[in-house]
């Protein structure tokens, strides 16, 4: 055990007690994590959204072996009371990690700092240590851990009982994913012995059938079903034991068998295979929705899959002994059959009206048809002039640790970095004034926050990025030039609720942008935004395209998507199942039209933006070479 990692303090929202859980159900997942982690390693703070909580009740009845803290909203630290929790802040309150997966996956990974031992808790991150690690914005999975089911429990337990639904949309679309085939690495040797088991199992059927059939009188002979595969290699990698070698071993038959005859893989836990965070976060939200459903007498003979999930769970060593301490009474249930698949057909991973939207990702034809078709209805991409294009920061003066030539980028690309970097500060320098707020989104390794943070010391910045390396490169940056006007919040965009002057973002992919503008109109912010990966874009649960009325009046969502994709393309990009749009045009065509796209594209946020009573103007960075994704939109509220 480590004794150098310093104490770190949690923030966790508490609404209220029902039963043997705290609410809301993030709060009840972030304590069952700590327990199963035998995690001391932070101040628990328990923030109420009531008056006068009564704190005997909470932390005698519902946290054993948990010490927690009550503080009230206007207490927490100012950083934390810019994001939703919950939320984890070092000592020094200026780095904050905010959103339940990324706090989760903190946990896990502080844990496994303090004791190396902890293999088991690591594992939880799963293979690659990739587990809920994309955001619910892009992620489906993700959302539906973090956000739907949670709240689909809560809506259920908060409604009457004559009121609420026999199971709710989400919880079917989990039992839906508990039946797909599972896809993990190094699959098709575990589908190999997966038909090596079933040969082996049928084979020894055999001759037990016979003497079955030939037993008249007396018991028939008992046939025992082998544990599956899948089974096997699961809790073997939970009680760290290899799989028998006779399993390991295939037969040459086996082998040569086609990978499109293997069996397919059944799931175990909630990603598949093994034990991982995901069963974590799913766990107290299943139990509480499975409790209920009890007491009101409700048939689960629909979620056959989610009730054999929920005893496979508590086998889990540890398990059972981290509910204990949460005061979660598992139930045991009987074992279900399934049901048939037609009846969770209309619950797919996708919602429907955006699996129709969605299907047709491969797009086929250049965008010339749909360029006409804006241009016969008076819409063309409008390039507003630079209002100081030779702008630039004196580099040369500057510490070495604002340079972004400083990291690991050659000298060209550092070079293009310092020159997008000079279209965004002259930007935000005639918009900010002293006292502003600015926030950095999409900040990755803080080449636009540090720079700014450093020219305008009477402005806050604040930082939010989702990848963790990235926004610690930053801080040490910062750390390194003295910096005390800048914050780091490590989290998705919805986790963010602050208020702010300033939004700004340098290549924030795809449907960031939208989610930046989104955010700033919220604000009444100002923002300056350079777009990336068009080709990225599409429906989302927040967004639907195109955005702004006058382009929805002229072309569909395809066409849209037509002007995406090739806004991503360029001569040199483009692959060769592409190359075949372009093929009729030389490269310098390529490039215009594909600029163009772009401009329509950010045109179509433009409008969007300004039925909000913002002023947008979409211009051009200077020099243009600086990237290939060169348009900045400048946003003002009216």
């Amino acid at each position: 055990m480590k004794d150098s990692v310093a104490e770190e303090h949690l923030y966790l929202d508490f609404s209220h007690q029902y039963r043997d859980t705290i609410f809301p159900l993030h709060t009840s997942v972030s304590l069952f994590l700590l327990s199963y982690c035998d995690c001391k390693l932070f101040k628990i703070f328990l923030v109420p959204s009531g008056e006068d909580p009564d704190d005997q009740l909470v932390t005698k009845n519902f946290l054993v072996d948990l010490e927690v803290h009550l503080i009230s909203r206007h207490q927490l630290p100012v950083v934390v009371q810019s994001c939703c929790l919950p939320a984890v802040v070092v000592k020094d309150g200026k780095f904050c990690r905010a959103g339940l997966s990324v706090v989760l996956r903190h946990i896990i990974q502080k844990t496994y700092e303090a004791d190396p031992s902890k293999k088991d808790v690591l594992e939880l991150l799963g293979f690659k240590k990739t587990c809920l690690k994309a955001c619910a914005e892009v992620s489906q999975w993700t959302r539906l851990c973090e956000i739907s089911i949670p709240l689909a429990v809560e809506e259920f337990l908060a409604a009457s009982p004559e009121h609420c639904q026999a199971v709710p949309p989400d919880i079917l679309q989990l039992e839906t994913k508990l039946g797909e085939p599972v896809r993990v690495h190094n699959d098709d040797k575990i589908r190999r012995q997966k038909l090596q088991q079933q040969k082996a199992v049928a084979k020894a059927a055999v001759p037990l059938l016979g003497k079955a059939a030939a037993s008249e009188e007396g018991k028939p002979v008992e046939m025992h079903e082998l544990p599956s595969l899948e089974l096997s290699i699961a809790f073997s990698k939970l009680l760290d034991k290899e799989v028998s070698d006779a399993v390991n071993r295939e037969a040459p038959h086996i082998r040569r068998t086609k990978t499109s005859d293997l069996p397919l893989l059944d799931h175990v836990f909630a990603e598949g295979l093994y034990f991982t965070l995901a069963d974590i976060v799913l766990l107290p939200c299943i139990h509480q929705f499975l409790v209920s459903s009890k007491n009101q007498g409700k048939n689960l003979v629909n979620l056959p899959l989610i009730s054999s999930w929920y005893r496979r769970v508590q086998e889990v060593p540890g398990v059972k002994k981290a509910a204990g301490k949460c005061n979660m009474e598992l139930l045991q249930l009987p074992d279900l059959t399934s049901a048939p698949k037609e009846q969770l057909q209309e619950f797919s991973s996708v919602p429907d009206e955006l699996e129709e939207e969605n299907e047709d990702s491969h797009f086929i034809g250049g965008p010339r048809p749909t360029m006409t078709k804006l241009m016969e209805n008076g819409v063309e991409a409008k390039f507003s002039p630079h209002p100081c294009p030779s702008w630039t920061l004196d580099w040369t003066s500057l510490p070495s640790a604002v340079n972004p030539g400083e990291g690991k980028m050659s000298r060209d690309r550092a070079l293009r970095k310092q020159q997008q970097l000079n279209n965004l500060v002259a930007a935000v320098t005639k918009l900010a004034k002293p006292g502003d707020v600015i926030v950095d989104f999409c900040s990755g390794g803080g080449h636009v926050g540090i720079v700014l943070a450093h020219m305008m010391p009477s402005c806050q910045v604040v930082l939010i990025e989702n990848k963790e390396l990235s926004l610690v490169r930053a801080k040490d940056r910062s750390d390194e030039l003295g910096l005390n006007n800048i914050w780091f919040i490590q989290a998705n965009l919805d986790y963010f609720n602050g208020t702010f002057n300033i939004g700004v973002a340098l290549h924030a992919c795809g449907v960031a942008t939208d989610m930046v503008i989104e955010h700033c109109i919220k604000a009444r912010a100002a923002f300056v935004i350079s777009p990336c990966c068009y080709g990225f874009i599409q429906n989302t649960v927040k967004f639907k395209y195109p955005q702004s009325h006058q382009f929805k009046e002229i072309l569909s969502y395809k066409e849209h998507m037509i002007l995406c994709r090739f806004a991503d393309q360029t001569a040199v990009q483009l692959p060769p199942e592409r190359r075949l749009i372009g093929m009729n045009f030389c490269s310098c065509c390529v490039n215009y039209l594909g600029k163009q796209c772009m401009g329509l594209v950010d045109l179509d946020r433009a409008w969007a933006a300004e039925e909000h009573n913002y002023s947008v103007q979409v211009i051009s960075m200077e020099p243009e070479s600086c990237s290939p994704k060169n348009n900045m939109l400048v946003g003002i509220p009216m």
